[in-house]
């Protein structure tokens, strides 16, 4: 005896008579099933619950026979799994046969039942399906492991295309550094070995003939030392300003600036070297501009860009004036000089990353050449623009812009 209460098999014949027959057969196996006298009943029955392994129905019944309930039967995708055994007094014609193939059976049994056949068709049909919805739960999961699989290769793939970008924002980085480290051993060998070889020979001729040396000498020495010694520190601090901006950009802190103001308190702590040539400096901005930056930057940008004005502007060369003009969103500041000026070659030079030294002023000035590639860089970590405008012999004219607006604020470093 079989006894599988999970095997439950729908019956479905108009013949009271008939199902009683079918009953006794399948309760002696131990089958649970359900009965049905009716196609539209037996529908009902399949559609409420769902999990029938087998269904025997009967060909001929009144209303709709069991072509048609078959046919109904298996247009519901939920349904057309369930095997249907066609039960019929007639012969097996074969127009009968292929009829009843077609609508979806899966076998024939003719009455009266012999309850031998019976019970043979019920065990294989059923078991059958029974393993089949195995398959298909076996496949279902399959099917979500392959899904998994296929999710988990998407996030693989993802972390690898983060981990390239990574890779080549970590070899931007590098090569970053490395021209930082060219400048700085650029700077370094010809800018700084000059000064030290002067140091070094004035502190040594000092030191050796401290005792021989006049006043008025040894004056001239320690004049030496003290002016190579700062012109060494004044280069050191702008060459380690500009490496730590380089590195890091982390210390970009823009905020609104009054523009007369800044650039007032830039030229007060360069009005003496202009004094000194016989030069004035003059601000020119209206009061109402207003920008986002740094302070320090824009600082920064100022002196370094009025320093070269008093620099390449002979003694009693006029006056140096500073301007400022509202364009878009943008204020465009110009220092403007009318000093010795530059040529087209040096102009093109001017803000390129190869580091090409500095010419020296109009007072034999020395420099390093570094800080135009710091306005550069302060300039453009603000989201602005730099240019310049100069003639041989008629002076020169820097413009560059700031935002006037935090949105505007571009901060290269991020």
């Amino acid at each position: 005896m079989v006894k599988d209460k999970a095997i439950k098999i729908l019956l479905v014949d108009d013949n009271e008579n008939n199902l009683m027959s079918m009953e006794v057969v399948l309760e002696k196996e131990g089958y649970s099933f359900s009965k049905a006298t009716s196609g539209r009943e037996a529908l009902r029955i399949l559609l409420r619950e769902e999990d029938f392994s087998l269904i025997l129905l009967d060909v001929k019944m009144p209303t709709m026979d069991g072509y048609e309930t078959a046919e109904l039967i298996y247009q519901r995708d939920k349904l057309k799994q369930i095997p249907i055994i066609f039960i019929t007094a007639h012969d097996y014609e074969e127009a009968a046969v292929f009829k009843g193939y077609k609508a979806g059976a899966v076998d024939f049994i003719r009455k009266p039942f012999n309850p031998e056949i019976l019970r043979s068709k019920v065990a294989i049909f059923a078991e059958l399906h029974k393993k089949n919805q195995l398959l298909q739960k076996q496949e279902e999961k399959l099917q979500a492991i392959n899904q998994d699989l296929v999710q988990l290769n998407m996030q693989l793939e993802q972390r690898v295309r983060e981990r390239t970008m990574e890779l080549e924002n970590l070899n931007h980085e590098l090569k970053a550094l490395n021209i930082s480290k060219d400048k700085f051993l650029s700077v370094i060998s010809h800018d700084l070995r000059n000064p030290l070889t002067s140091l070094l020979v004035s502190s040594e001729n000092l030191s050796r003939d401290a005792q021989k040396l006049r006043p008025e000498q040894i004056k001239i020495f320690s004049g030496i030392i003290h002016r190579t010694s700062n012109k060494i520190l004044s280069q050191l601090n702008e060459l380690v300003e500009w490496a730590k901006n380089q590195r890091e950009k982390t210390n970009f802190k823009p905020e609104k600036l009054h523009l007369w103001r800044c650039i007032n308190e830039s030229l007060d702590l360069l009005k003496e070297n202009a004094i000194q040539k016989e030069l004035r400096l003059e601000n020119k901005v209206e009061d109402y501009h207003y920008i986002h930056a740094d302070a320090l930057m824009l600082r920064s940008v100022l002196q370094n860009l009025v320093t070269n004005a008093i620099k390449y502007t002979p003694h009693g060369g006029g006056i140096i004036s500073v301007t400022a003009t509202l364009v878009d969103d943008m204020v465009e500041i110009c220092i403007q000089d009318k000093g010795v000026g530059m040529s087209e070659r040096t102009k093109e030079m001017l803000f390129g990353n190869i580091h090409y030294g500095s010419l020296l002023g109009t007072s034999e000035e020395k420099g390093t050449g570094l800080g135009l590639l710091l306005v550069r860089d302060f300039v453009t970590t603000h989201g602005g623009t730099i240019k310049v405008e100069s003639e041989l012999d008629k002076g020169t004219c820097f413009r560059f812009t700031m935002p006037t607006n935090a949105k505007e604020v571009v901060n290269m470093a991020e």
